[in-house]
C-alpha cells in the first residue's frame, strides 16, 4: 500500500483524538486510545508469532508529544509514558480507513479477556 502523506496533523487535546488532514481533501480523527492500543512497537504488537500483548486500561490515554521520524512517519509520546514505535504513514491511513473493524475487534478481545478500557484505579472485581 502507497498511502498519502498527511498534510495536517493536528492533536486535539479534549476529546484526545489525532486528526490527519490529506491534500485530497480527505481528513480523518482517530482516537488516541486506538492509536495507544494499537501501536506498531514491540511492546504491544510482541516479537512475533502470536506473541500480541492486550492493551487495558487506555480509555483515558493522551498524547504527551508528536514527533515526525523521517518522512514516513511519527512518533507518538503517550501520557502514559509509551512512546516506542513509530507510525508510518502507511499505518496510520489503514488504521484511519478501517477505523470500525480495528476499534470493534479490540472491543472483542477485551471481552473475551474479561478486561477493561477503564483504567485500573477505577476497575472493579464483581464478587
Amino acid at each position: 500500500m502507497n498511502a498519502p502523506t498527511p498534510t495536517r496533523v493536528h492533536y486535539h487535546k479534549q476529546p484526545r483524538e489525532l486528526e490527519l488532514g490529506y491534500a485530497n481533501g480527505e481528513s480523518f480523527r482517530l482516537p488516541v486510545e486506538l492509536l495507544r492500543v494499537y501501536s506498531p512497537s514491540a511492546e504491544v504488537r510482541g516479537h512475533g508469532g502470536d506473541t500480541a500483548v492486550l492493551q487495558v486500561g487506555k480509555k483515558d490515554v493522551g498524547l504527551q508529544n508528536i514527533t515526525q521520524a523521517g518522512n514516513y512517519a511519527l512518533k507518538l509520546h503517550f501520557d502514559d509514558g509509551h512512546d516506542s514505535g513509530l507510525f508510518s504513514w502507511n499505518y496510520l491511513y489503514d488504521l484511519a480507513t478501517h477505523e470500525e473493524a480495528y476499534w470493534n475487534n479490540y472491543l472483542q478481545r477485551l471481552k473475551d479477556a474479561g478486561a477493561s478500557r477503564e483504567p485500573a484505579s477505577i476497575q472493579f472485581k464483581q464478587l
